[in-house]
């Protein structure tokens, strides 16, 4: 089995990033923000009931033969631990204690872990602040993640305004997600250019109301960044995250290295 981190090995963490189609977890270096040994990734269960997905995360954890601390970030605008939303996951998420729900089917042998949970995109702009894209400390700067859904973290100077849900802004006549995520496109099989102009006419409605200098995109979508970028004419700088998909494990596993409970 993998070790507990101790006081003397605290820049090792465990991050599990639950998403509306797959859970991914890998072990952190935190000096550096890049993963030790492979990323896991198993499909998010179906329905994604909170049980459910515990007990994916469960499975997960004991393949990668972790039994120490672990952050884990979830689809949802989480308060006090209690997720109050659900984006792409079961409805039966709003009013979870995620503390008490992993707390107990994380436990090993008895023994609960460190556990903290966050929002996934609040944990990705995290991640990007401290180890990806230097901007980020600079000023306002819009963090995205395009997949199942839209996530959304909004930074000032470095520091996170946490649980801002701009992907449930209604646009045109919908959530934004449901128009102009990455799954949107592929399951409109619409061109990267066709997509970019959905894309592109989100990204001028938040910065109408937000006014970034900088929008710095995420997801599995951002490896592709050449085919949609170039696309794009919205008046603000548009730039792929530096971590491009790794994010939300990196920033679950700083958050409760760093005791973080939002």
């Amino acid at each position: 089995m993998t070790e507990s981190p101790t006081q003397e090995s605290a820049n090792i963490g465990y991050g599990v990033d639950i998403g509306g189609s797959g859970i991914k977890g890998a072990l952190v270096n935190l000096d550096t923000g890049e993963f030790i040994g492979d990323r896991i990734r198993v499909d998010t269960p179906r329905p994604a009931t909170p049980g459910a997905v515990a007990d994916t995360v469960a499975a997960l954890l004991n393949d990668a033969e972790w039994t120490g601390p672990v952050g884990l970030t979830v689809p949802a605008v989480v308060r006090n631990q209690v997720a109050v939303t659900a984006a792409n996951i079961d409805p039966a998420w709003i009013g979870t204690d995620c503390q008490e729900l992993f707390g107990e089917r994380l436990a090993v042998d008895g023994r609960r872990r460190t556990i903290s949970v966050l929002n996934d995109a609040d944990a990705a702009g995290m991640a990007e602040a401290a180890y990806g894209d230097a901007s980020t400390d600079q000023g306002t700067v819009l963090f995205l993640t395009f997949g199942t859904g839209i996530g959304s973290a909004l930074l000032y100077n470095g520091s996170l305004f946490p649980n801002t849900e701009l992907g449930h802004l209604n646009f045109p006549a919908m959530d934004a997600e449901k128009w102009a995520s990455s799954a949107v496109r592929d399951r409109e099989d619409l061109s990267y250019k066709e997509w970019a102009r959905r894309v592109d006419r989100v990204l001028h409605e938040y910065v109408r109301i937000l006014n970034p200098a900088r929008i710095i995109v995420g997801g599995g979508i951002s490896k592709k960044h050449h085919k949609w970028l170039p696309e794009l004419t919205v008046d603000a700088e548009v730039v792929p995250a530096a971590l491009l998909n790794r994010a939300g494990i990196v920033g679950a596993a700083v958050a409760v290295r760093d005791k973080m409970r939002p």
